[in-house]
């Protein structure tokens, strides 16, 4: 018999969190702890309104699977129990940390990768003005950032880029609108932002209204983020696309997450890995996908007033394993 454990916690961030949707100075996540014969195996996630959850609904989703969870019920019959989200995500990572450790392999072995030493990620700029974000792109690099993901809306986008380019003149720079370019003449502005060497841009348009992605060609590779949650809408994405967002908290876990890589490779899409707030439990959990992406953004931690157990090291723009 397996034992549960769920726990609500509410993670003071360090300092403002902002994106287009708006502004967060903490995060709530839910952590599941499974024992079996002296064994423990955890998993964390991070409930998003963005995708109509809440702690109290995720909460309840893995209630209702309590009894099959602790009478046995196995990782991969899991994925037809839940539904691709956060709750699955937990579950999922907690089952594969605890058959690791059953197994008595670390969570690389027993997902079949070889662990790096460590792994590039980038940093990313909050929402803010011109000034701010210049100043934090200059922060960052004097830290050893290697990748700066710059968070934009509509306001100021070319005047931010050019501001955060001269304060980070060597840095990668990827952009994130997070769905906010609703409006804009996109053709024109991803060739007005090929003079500052941006690497990619994520998601400028809605999830379900991004149809006009296939419209023209893209001098920037374009990533889909809130528009691709589950393998099955990788090959969809084709045309509108070159890159994937994998996030654990969308596909609901690992399990599905390492599925999406090899679908990605069969349609020739290229990879990120990113995240959502959360504590270096959770980033941990998407290490194994991470060495197969292009692009790594799963900097969670460093925006938390304090971070928990397993405390991945950051620094030199790298997370060293």
């Amino acid at each position: 018999m397996r034992r549960m454990q769920i726990e609500v916690l509410e993670l003071p961030l360090a300092r403002p969190f902002a994106i287009s949707r708006g502004t967060r100075t903490a995060v709530t996540v839910i952590r599941v702890t499974l024992e079996q014969n002296g064994f423990i195996g955890r998993g964390e996630c991070t409930p998003t309104p963005r995708y109509d959850e809440t702690p109290e609904s995720v909460n309840a989703e893995l209630e209702t699977l309590r009894a099959d969870i602790e009478a046995g019920l196995s990782r991969l019959d899991l994925q037809s129990r839940l539904s691709a989200g956060a709750a699955r995500n937990a579950l999922d990572c907690a089952l594969w940390r605890l058959d690791a450790a059953l197994a008595k392999h670390t969570l690389w072995q027993q997902c079949g990768r070889a662990q790096p030493p460590s792994v590039i990620t980038a940093e990313t700029l909050s929402l803010d003005s011109i000034e701010n974000m210049a100043a934090a792109a200059a922060d960052a690099v004097s830290r050893g950032a290697i990748l700066l993901k710059i968070k934009l809306n509509r306001d100021e986008i070319l005047e931010k880029v050019a501001a955060i380019r001269q304060a980070a003149p060597r840095a990668t720079l990827i952009i994130d609108a997070n769905e906010a370019w609703s409006g804009v003449d996109l053709p024109s502005l991803l060739n007005a932002l090929v003079s500052y060497n941006i690497a990619m841009v994520e998601q400028p348009l809605p999830a379900g209204q991004d149809q006009a992605l296939q419209r023209f060609a893209h001098p920037i590779p374009i990533c889909a983020d809130e528009s691709c949650h589950t393998r099955e809408d990788i090959a969809p994405l084709r045309n509108r696309y070159e890159m994937i967002n994998i996030k654990l908290d969308k596909c609901g876990g690992l399990t599905e997450a390492l599925a999406m890589v090899e679908e990605a490779q069969k349609c020739d899409m290229r990879l990120m890995v990113g995240c959502m707030l959360g504590s270096s439990l959770a980033m941990e959990a998407a290490l194994p996908v991470a060495i197969a992406a292009e692009h790594v953004d799963l900097d969670g931690p460093i925006w938390l007033a304090a971070d928990s157990s397993p405390f991945l090291s950051y620094a030199q723009g790298r997370i060293w394993l």
